[in-house]
């Protein structure tokens, strides 16, 4: 375990990242590759998935719940990219959580989050299987899933570029998409267009009798699970810090366009859906893009917007394929994880945590698709997935308060100072809070609620081992010293 001075030393000058052949992390990402990474990580597969579902529960209410998670998450990064500045050789949250937490922090947050990316990319691959049904009812959805797994470890193997240009072009389909819907819906309103299911294109739809408040305020907040999943990722920019070629010019524009963002992805997308669908149209199992078009009466349409959220399934997979790794990498330099995965390639990339992660996600995939129905899958992990987004988004907000208090200087030097700062970090742990017990009110994510503090019982019991571990290095040495 870390000593003190050790600890004095990271909250001075952070870690050395390199390993034990003195090499580092590529920084290979231009600032193109950060801008389209953030925008991927805003825009998820809980958008293009589970907006359906959302709908269905909350109504129109639903544009709401993303504006309010948007709003607050927006704090986080700035929390994050406040710390992550204070010092360059943070490569992620989990180093300045152990900076200014302790040791333990650092092993819970690179555990936790290398867990969150597994589940998250294990619910994009099942949700890949059912979207590629959209154009071959009869293909088992396992078999699309297995094999974007491993297109995507092939390519992540070869150079932490190769993960950028791939994510910069997942968010240039993302974002047509998503401007292309927005085209489409406004065009539809502003001409009346008649569904063939008699539904009238309408901005009235979104305010019609029953359809803000469907079913109540107990439909409204259980609409906040798969929202929250939604967002899930809009931190990964924090973990490109240690590959970026400029972070003090690049983070910021990436964290800065986070409402931007919000306003125009989540929102006006929403708007559009309800209103050329209306409410009542929308199926919680199935992709509302895809249904747009569809109750539009354009099925090629619908095929091409199939075809975007299934790459942007794909992108969210490949986030988790290139965090998982990243994560794993750095707790095995700090030796929270077996030095095997301190292992890099001549290209900079930690393939034996790669191979590891995949192979976790491989497992649970197929496990996960023993079970028939997709959307039953996918809320069961997403909503574990998104709990542990929220322990992480709690660990960044708390390692700011700690910051602000053993290092107000470094606060007054920065140049990316979080606005509102402490008050603010006090209001969104609050928020997460009340999000965290919302998910005890409905069966589904009440279920998986019940499983994530087992693997938080497991945690504490390997780091307690690990700590006695170096414990009894540290005296056998010292015995070895006295001897001589």
């Amino acid at each position: 375990m870390n000593s003190d001075k050790a600890l004095k030393g990271d909250l001075l000058g952070g870690h050395d990242y390199s390993n034990s052949r003195g090499q580092n992390l590529e920084r290979g990402l231009s600032n193109r590759h950060i801008q389209l990474i953030s925008i991927g990580g805003a825009v998820g597969t809980g958008l293009f998935m589970g907006a359906g579902k959302t709908i269905s529960l909350s109504g129109s209410s639903i544009i709401l719940t993303y504006m309010i998670i948007g709003f607050f998450l927006f704090f986080v990064m700035r929390a994050m990219g406040e710390l992550l500045l204070s010092n360059l050789k943070y490569k992620s949250f989990a180093d300045f959580g152990a900076a200014y937490l302790g040791p333990w922090a650092g092993f819970f947050i690179g555990w936790s989050y290398w867990l969150t990316w597994v589940v998250g990319a294990i619910a994009d691959y099942v949700v890949i299987g059912g979207y590629f049904q959209f154009w071959y009812p009869d293909l088992p959805a396992w078999i699309p899933a297995i094999c974007t797994l491993g297109l995507l470890l092939f390519l992540n193997i070869l150079t932490v570029k190769l993960f950028g240009e791939l994510e910069f072009w997942f968010a240039i389909i993302k974002i047509v998409a998503i401007v292309g819907l927005i085209i489409v819906g406004a065009i539809l309103i502003s001409t009346a267009y008649v569904s063939p299911n008699g539904v009238t294109a309408s901005l009235e739809n979104l305010t019609e009798k029953g359809t803000i408040f469907p079913y109540g305020m107990a439909g409204f907040f259980a609409g906040f699970q798969i929202a929250i999943f939604s967002f899930a990722g809009i931190e990964l920019v924090g973990t490109t810090a240690a590959e970026t070629a400029n972070p003090k010019k690049t983070l910021p524009r990436a964290i800065n366009a986070v409402p931007i963002r919000v306003i125009l992805f989540y929102v006006l997308s929403l708007i559009c859906i309800i209103a050329v669908t209306s409410w009542h149209e929308v199926s919680p199992t199935k992709s509302p893009f895809v249904q747009l078009f569809l109750l539009a009466g354009l099925p090629a349409a619908a095929g091409m917007i199939n075809f975007v959220v299934t790459t942007s399934a794909m992108s969210a997979a490949n986030s988790g394929v290139f965090s998982t790794s990243r994560m794993i990498y750095g707790l095995a330099v700090e030796k929270d994880a077996p030095a095997i995965f301190k292992v890099l390639s001549r290209s900079s990339v930690p393939v034996a945590g790669l191979l590891f992660s995949c192979f976790c996600m491989l497992v649970g995939t197929g496990l996960l698709f023993a079970i028939p129905d997709v959307m039953t899958v996918f809320t069961l992990v997403s909503t574990i997935s998104a709990i542990l987004f929220i322990f992480t988004w709690s660990m960044i907000l708390i390692s700011y308060l700690v910051y602000r208090k053993k290092r107000p200087d470094l606060h007054e030097r920065s140049e990316f100072k979080m606005p509102w700062g402490v008050p603010m970090c006090w209001i969104t742990l609050i928020f997460f809070v009340f999000v965290v017990s919302l998910l005890s009110l409905v069966p589904d994510t009440r279920q998986a609620l019940s499983l994530v503090p087992i693997w938080f019982v497991a945690l504490f019991i390997f780091y307690r081992v690990r700590a006695r571990g170096e414990r009894y290095k540290i005296l056998r040495k010292g015995v070895r010293l006295q001897g001589e």
